[in-house]
């Protein structure tokens, strides 16, 4: 039997450890997000119509009844209002759309901050920063599919991001609308993209990245027994198992009930997009909400060049600032690991963020410069709210872009060699109290061994003795 089916294989790879921390479930949760959009996605693809033809609409909704408008936009509304269940599984899709982008970003800040993107993991930090650009692509595709006005306006603002490219921006606009803006043929497009494309690059990327996992071995925090060789913590059978299927199990109810509770895009509301019409206070969903800040912080330059005009308000903020922040991720692990000499040796334990004050700094700085952007992208929701003039506000966030990532780094990277220096005197021991008198004459104090760690801390003093601490009982994975 073992000679003809991989018996032995199985037993083993049923044996592999699964260290046990609250920030390695950031990616399950990703992956069960996934699987109910999944679910849910499919269940949805038999009501929705993908059309741009013109209907009137006779459902049961009585404000929109005999207006014009999209198919797509007509089955959407048949969808939340006359098929059983319908408004339920689309809310719960658009929650796990947002539960799982956000997933996905989290744990590639986790990563990031602990270092776990160093060798052999490289590519599968490639992997999984690409897994969260198709995401977000993902997310946009079918945000964009009811073609209501406030889906419709985000259309187009994409159609203008294509149309600032230099010389062939005209062109592309025409191809993926189908002619001039609205168009004709973008959401029969978006559709196969959204329901066929985009998913399958996303589950084979997530396959691969998880076989990756499992051919790499896990990361780990550091402790008792653990190093570059092994990994300890619940065996995959069947304590990690049974706590994953928990977790999935929870992630299910609370996605639907969220759907049930909390009422996300209501498109009735909005109504069929008009080319001529605007959303008052139209907001994107977050995943792009930065791009929405970009847009509005960038002053109105233009430059005509052998009679083509180049909109650097549309092409830095939407073209050229994303691929530049994508292109310093993909190449952030390769870039460090030269520059501090790891790249030649595998690294299994996990950095403490305060370990790495410029690399925790850099983190942070460039999650206030997100925060500034999304900000930026509400900036006249913000004004109104607290009465403020938009223009101002425009002005000081444009300031707060340059100064605030600047201040987070500094701030981030003092407060982290703090806690090091902070956590080098407590490793020194607890003072006894005595105090003794040393042979050139001066005065110490008599210290104990500390005996307590937080998850992760270094065991050994920098100073004093050596602390000794039992090894819990667990698991071991070679």
């Amino acid at each position: 039997m073992d000679a003809r089916l991989p018996a032995v294989e199985a037993g083993s790879l049923l044996r592999k450890a699964f260290p046990e921390h609250w920030s390695f479930l950031l990616g399950e949760l990703a992956l069960y997000s996934l699987l109910v959009l999944v679910l849910t996605g499919v269940w949805l693809t038999f009501f929705f119509d993908p059309e741009m033809r013109e209907v009137v609409y006779t459902g049961s909704y009585a404000p929109l009844q005999g207006v014009l408008m999209s198919a797509a936009f007509d089955s959407t509304l048949h969808i939340s209002f006359e098929v059983r269940g319908g408004l339920l599984m689309r809310q719960t899709h658009h929650w796990a759309a947002l539960v799982f982008v956000a997933a996905i970003g989290l744990h590639m800040l986790r990563i990031f901050l602990t270092g776990a993107f160093r060798r052999p993991r490289e590519v599968n930090w490639v992997i999984g920063l690409t897994l969260f650009v198709l995401s977000l692509a993902e997310g946009f595709a079918g945000y964009s599919l009811p073609d209501d006005l406030l889906s419709g306006t985000g259309l187009r603002i994409a159609q203008g991001i294509m149309t600032s490219l230099p010389v062939v921006g005209t062109y592309v606009g025409f191809f993926v609308f189908g002619g001039e803006f609205p168009g004709h043929d973008i959401i029969t497009r978006l559709y196969p993209a959204h329901i066929l494309l985009l998913p399958g690059a996303l589950i084979g990327l997530v396959t691969v990245h998880l076989i990756l996992v499992f051919h790499l071995k896990h990361t780990q925090w550091r402790g008792p027994g653990r190093s570059n060789a092994d990994v300890l913590g619940k065996p995959l059978y069947p304590q990690f198992t049974a706590s994953s299927a928990g977790l999935s199990l929870t992630v299910f109810g609370v996605l639907v009930l969220l759907a049930g509770l909390a009422q996300i895009n209501p498109v009735w509301v909005y109504g069929p997009y008009r080319p001529d019409l605007v959303s008052t206070g139209s907001q994107p969903d977050w995943y792009v909400g930065f791009l929405e800040g970009a847009l509005r912080l960038v002053p109105p330059w233009e430059t005509n060049v052998a009679g083509h005009t180049l909109m650097w308000n549309v092409l830095l903020p939407a073209v050229v600032l994303p691929a530049l922040l994508f292109l310093v991720l993909y190449a952030y692990p390769f870039v460090e690991q030269r520059l501090t000499g790891e790249w030649h040796q595998e690294r299994h334990l996990c950095d403490r963020p305060r370990e790495r004050p410029v690399r925790t700094g850099l983190g942070v700085a460039g999650t206030v410069f997100y925060g500034v952007l999304l900000l930026a992208g509400a900036n006249d929701i913000v004004a109104q709210s607290f009465r403020v003039s938009v223009n101002t506000l425009t002005w000081v966030l444009r300031v707060a872009l340059v100064l605030a990532p600047v201040a987070a780094f500094l701030l981030t990277r003092w407060v982290c060699l703090a806690l090091v220096e902070a956590e080098r005197h407590r490793l020194a021991g607890v003072p006894t109290g005595e105090i003794r008198q040393t042979v050139a004459g001066g005065y110490e104090t008599g210290h104990h061994p500390v005996d307590t760690f937080p998850p992760g801390a270094p065991r050994r003093p920098l100073t004093g003795p050596r602390a000794v601490t039992r090894r819990p009982p667990t698991h071991r994975d070679r």
